[in-house]
């Protein structure tokens, strides 16, 4: 029960970063460009990356050649997610724009379950989780009126 809190925790937490970051990368987006703002973001994080790599050793950066292709691609979905964050904040908030994003995720969410992609546990989506998922769109044309 404790581990399954501090799991929850530390979700929050990274839900807490996107909610804080997708503002300001709006803004820096809007200022300097969405292609400018987006290498600012992720040239700070591969370098707050590096820092936390070499001081966990390294992990297994050795293995980084075994990935599949589409693990090595995956910054791409970064690039992404920063270009549309500095188009939909400036233009609808960042209420919106958070509600967009946290509805995205957690429709290719269920997706990725459902199909076990990527390595994870399949979880069918059932009555329960189609009821949820409902649930959630309400609430989120709810916040986008």
């Amino acid at each position: 029960m404790l581990e399954t809190l501090l799991i929850a925790g530390i979700g929050l937490i990274g839900g807490i970063a996107v909610g804080v970051q997708a503002p300001i990368a709006g803004a820096m987006g809007h200022r300097v460009g969405g292609a400018a703002g987006s290498l600012i973001v992720h040239v700070s994080g591969a370098a707050a990356s590096l820092v936390l790599l070499i001081s966990r050793g390294g992990e297994n950066i050795n293995e980084w050649r075994s990935l599949p292709w589409y693990m090595l691609g995956s910054g791409v979905f970064g690039l992404v997610l920063y270009l549309s964050i500095s188009q939909t904040i400036p233009k609808m908030g960042a209420t919106s724009a958070i509600t967009l994003i946290v509805v995205g995720q957690l429709l290719a969410g269920m997706v990725i379950d459902h199909f076990g992609l990527f390595d994870v546990a399949a979880r069918s989506i059932d009555l329960t989780r189609l009821l949820a998922c409902a649930l959630l769109l309400v609430g989120a044309y709810l916040m986008l009126r």
